[in-house]
């Protein structure tokens, strides 16, 4: 029954290019829109196809951009609209597929009277007719999936991690380290997948961290790291001070080499200045978010960006499918 609906792939301007990428590896043409910027700064966005009784996916990344009006919460109010217009318009079936999601990190109160703003999220999308929501390597994956009462996807992209790091470290001795506690089992979940690769055990550490009201504190480094290559794995990179205080913690117990891979790099702040010390190798992230604030010559020396499309389109694919 899914199949008999026609699959259509549409985004907003500011993800017009990966959801190119997309759209060329499912082999459809992206959805035509219409966008409009008002002189008030309101905006407006309508298919130029017919949707109605399509299956119809909607790709934004929801980052914030330094442009005028390309600010997250921007980015947030051009994505509701449009699913509301594609839902009056007779989609039959809805999915935003969000490669970035904003306001993930805040999916729990840590002080009194603290938001819970990735709920207030799953609740806007929910309030425009979403039927699915599909998102990449989210902050609490059991928070994001809580938040919504529509199904959700959440995609782990250690594969693609994986496949790049046992090319790059083929014959290394390799440990996986989550920069964090919290993040244990996205690193093991990597560490697992990179096994497979080298087929072959891998070693794990962890660090210690403890965070608030923006102050980080804790420095023990629990596993052996000496003469072996790290791989530090985590979901994001904003400032770049939680990498790089593993990179040095992790050179300071003897490591041979520090490597990272993060899903989403923001870099924000003194990022650009973070990813210069020579603790770290390098950084490997994918293009779901720009690396827009870094200065080039850091970009050029220290980053490596992976394609995500392949992990986008093969869940559009399946979902349109219906198995999943």
């Amino acid at each position: 029954m899914r199949a008999a609906q026609p699959l259509q792939l549409f985004a907003p301007a500011a993800s017009r290019e990966l959801a190119g990428q997309v759209a060329a590896r499912l082999g459809v043409a992206p959805g035509e829109l219409e966008e409009r910027e008002f002189e008030d700064g309101e905006h407006k966005a309508r298919p130029l196809v017919d949707v109605r009784g399509g299956d119809v996916f909607v790709l934004h990344a929801l980052y914030g951009e330094p442009q005028p009006g390309r600010g997250v919460n921007d980015k947030l109010c051009r994505l509701l609209f449009l699913l509301g217009a594609l839902r009056d318009a007779g989609a039959a079936r809805l999915t935003a597929v969000l490669p970035y999601l904003c306001y993930a990190r805040k999916d729990r109160r840590t002080k009194d009277y603290d938001p819970v703003t990735t709920r207030y999220v799953a609740a806007l999308l929910e309030a425009v007719g979403v039927d699915r929501v599909v998102a990449v390597d989210v902050h609490n994956p059991a928070a994001y999936e809580n938040a919504f009462r529509c199904p959700t996807v959440h995609l782990e992209p250690h594969a693609l991690f994986a496949d790049h790091f046992a090319s790059r470290l083929a014959g290394e001795e390799v440990v996986v380290l989550s920069p964090d506690a919290g993040g244990v089992k996205r690193a093991e979940a990597f560490r697992q997948a990179l096994e497979v690769r080298f087929d072959r055990p891998l070693g794990s550490a962890f660090m210690e961290k403890y965070r608030s009201a923006g102050e980080v504190w804790g420095g023990t480094l629990v596993g052996q790291v000496q003469g072996r290559t790290v791989i530090v794995c985590d979901d994001l990179v904003a400032s770049g001070t939680t990498l790089v205080r593993a990179a040095r913690a992790c050179r300071q117990a003897g490591a041979k080499a520090v490597w990272a891979a993060a899903s989403h790099g923001l870099f924000v702040g003194s990022a650009g200045e973070q990813l210069r010390d020579p603790a770290l190798e390098g950084l490997v992230v994918l293009d779901t978010v720009p690396p827009l604030r870094l200065p080039p010559a850091v970009a050029q020396a220290k980053l490596e960006v992976l394609d995500s499309s392949p992990l986008l389109a093969g869940v559009v694919e399946r979902l349109h499918a219906g198995a999943c």
